[in-house]
């Protein structure tokens, strides 16, 4: 009896407690929180950034000359990692960027350094070195005032060194000529700046030297950004203006913008619209990217921000972001657009998984404006997408990316490059608006009796060789149907060789077969040329007189003899032996160009036999040929799609 009155004591004392915490410090407990919540965003920086005191800079190189190394020690300079950390590349975010030991993507970190008793907001974006991704190079310079032009100590002047250059030097920005990798044995700092001075007229006393990996100059070149690249010529005042240099998808907020700020300021709240639409914005998120996201209320001109509007308040790269009051005719729409290199067909591994995929690869265009969309289908492999591309390496990262951010699994087809026609009478021809139509796939192209002319893409091609490799080079090029430029020597050692190529021949092996016969040393890079006349014909593939739709290329005519044996020698090996022989034919214009015999499963109906005459033998022959030439005329040719994927595979 003792014991049960005591423990009704203990749950009445309890019950007390719970009723006066919640009767009297509710309240108290929310007002603490409100506090709390107000401290924290009191302690979010508000401070106004003077734009004498901003540095916006990019750092350009060509491949593996160590871009994302040299941002590392600006980080640890600037006090944004601890010095030593295990983690290296931090820019580089990307499972792919890690896997491959390139920059794919340019990554923007917002830096804060002491020079001379004076605070500098220093924003450094780091930018790819590869050809496939100059699509970032060039957004990313509209946002700087400057650039770091990094050269390898050891290597040398690179042909994506001639091509960053001219951009920078096309976009007025300031150069900051800088040798890396000076501590290397092999280094030899007085040849490349003799390069530099014979190429781009540096003068060799301004040309810094550093080792990002020693760490050795990395602090007088942060000196020389703040001393050398000018302020953002922005104004603070006015109405607020941004634009948008990148683009990505956060799977709670929606669509986040990299911005920008040419004029005005932008703070959590404001009302905002969209150059392409009316539509009415609210800022729901603003952040500092530190490179990790560092919230703030408020960013004026001559910053680069990341911007939030919400789910449903996504932007577009290259468009603006207007405050509601912003005088539209002040504002110029002009943009550059991007030119696709390469086409080829994206399919789901399984029709059932055509949704993931379609949000998969809409998200990842978020993240990378380069590519085109257009819906695409196929008898073999059912509906997907007909994607744009600026080269191979930039086809083979986007699906990587596909399966390692998404889990989302696709088939991709044979790469092929765009090609232009002139059509007869298209005003006639309703399916075809204007006498000029791109051709991004084959079976696009129109009947040869309604083309005037073909127009095939052409690049200018940048190589830069040793001396020894010129013949080599030379014959490698004019074999792919190239013309020669004006060359010019890079040093004694070293010469700088220019053609004029189509854009099909360099598109597959071009790259690899050059690095091949120069052992390596050759360095390659190419620009857009536009489209220039040519004898172009559509290649098809026939089994026992069938079309085979998914097989149709455009070839050039001299090349036809040389791909038809190729592609049919490439099919007898992958499809699979019928009940029926199987011709495989290369066609073009009713004329078949080669041809391959698949033999046919054969029973030996002979077996049985152990003697007797001869005429039994051949009667039994005889049946079982014209059993198979009735079969012949019935049958359909059943191909797996498992080889459909293997023969368009590149």
């Amino acid at each position: 009896m003792l014991k049960l009155l005591k423990a009704t004591m203990v749950r009445i004392h309890r019950i007390l407690v719970f009723k006066k915490y919640y009767a009297y410090d509710k309240t108290s407990f929310l007002q603490r929180c409100i506090i709390k919540r107000n401290s924290c965003s009191e302690s979010v920086n508000k401070v106004t950034i003077d734009k004498d005191k901003i540095r916006n800079f990019s750092i350009v190189a060509h491949v593996d000359h160590g871009k994302s190394t040299l941002a590392d020690r600006l980080l640890e300079l600037t006090g944004v990692i601890k010095p030593g950390t295990e983690q290296t590349q931090v820019l580089d975010q990307l499972q792919v960027e890690r896997e491959r030991g390139i920059t794919v993507k340019a990554v923007t970190a917002s830096l804060n350094y002491t020079y001379e008793n004076k605070t500098y907001l220093l924003n450094l974006i780091d930018t790819p070195g590869h050809v496939d991704f100059s699509n970032e190079v060039v957004r990313s310079v509209t946002a700087c005032q400057g650039v770091i032009l990094l050269v390898d100590a050891n290597e040398g002047v690179q042909a994506q060194t001639v091509a960053v250059h001219s951009l920078a030097k096309r976009n007025n920005m300031t150069i900051i000529p800088t040798l890396n990798k000076i501590d290397l044995p092999r280094a030899d700092p007085d040849k490349v700046k003799t390069q530099l001075k014979s190429l781009f007229n540096f003068d060799p006393e301004t040309v810094m030297s550093i080792s990002a990996k020693k760490g050795w100059g990395v602090k007088e070149l942060l000196e020389a950004i703040i001393k050398r690249i000018p302020p953002p010529p922005v104004s603070s005042d006015g109405h607020f203006r941004a634009h948008i240099i990148d683009t990505w998808h956060d799977k709670y907020r929606g669509v986040l913008c990299l911005a920008y700020i040419h004029s005005g300021k932008i703070q959590i709240g404001q009302a905002v619209k969209w150059l392409s639409e009316t539509k009415q914005q609210t800022v729901k998120s603003l952040a500092l990217l530190r490179p990790k996201e560092e919230p703030i209320d408020e960013a004026t001109a001559g910053q680069v921000v990341m911007v939030g509007c919400g789910p449903k308040g996504g932007g577009s790269v290259g468009d603006q972001l207007l405050s509601t009051d912003y005088p539209l005719k002040e504002i110029s729409t002009s943009t550059n657009h991007v030119k696709h290199m390469v086409y080829a067909g994206i399919f789901p591994a399984d029709q059932s998984q055509h949704t993931l995929l379609s949000d998969a690869i809409k998200k990842l265009a978020l993240n990378d404006s380069a590519v085109s969309m257009h819906p695409d289908s196929s008898p073999a492999l059912g509906q997907g997408w007909r994607v744009g591309f600026l080269g191979l390496l930039h086809l083979d990262v986007f699906t990587q990316r596909l399966l390692q951010e998404y889990k989302a699994e696709a088939i991709l087809t044979a790469p092929s490059v765009p090609y232009k026609v002139k059509v007869k009478g298209a005003k006639i021809i309703k399916q075809y608006k204007g006498d000029e139509v791109i051709i991004t796939n084959p079976l696009l192209l129109p009947d040869p009796n309604n083309i005037e002319e073909y127009y095939e893409p052409f690049v200018i091609g940048t190589i830069i060789t040793p001396v020894e490799y010129i013949g080599p080079v030379t014959t490698l090029c004019l074999d792919r149907r190239g013309s020669p430029l004006p060359t010019s020597a890079v040093d004694d050692k070293n010469t700088l060789m220019q053609f004029i190529l189509p854009l099909s021949e360099i598109v597959v092996d071009f790259h690899d077969t050059l690095k091949s016969i120069t052992s390596g040393f050759a360095s390659f890079d190419y620009q857009d040329h536009g489209f220039h006349p040519s004898a172009l014909a559509r290649m098809d593939i026939l089994l026992n007189g069938v079309l085979v739709e998914e097989l149709s290329t455009i070839v050039h005519v001299s090349r036809l003899e040389y791909n038809a044996r190729r592609l049919t020698e490439k099919l007898k090996e992958m499809i699979p032996r019928q009940m029926v022989q199987v011709a495989i034919q290369a066609v073009v214009g009713g004329k078949v160009y080669a041809r391959e015999t698949l033999k046919a499963y054969r029973k030996d109906v002979t077996a049985k036999l152990y003697g007797g005459d001869v005429t039994r033998r051949k009667k039994l022959l005889k049946q079982q040929a014209e059993g198979k030439k009735k079969m012949r005329s019935v049958a359909n040719i059943k191909i797996p799609r498992n080889t459909f994927i293997d023969v368009l595979k590149r």
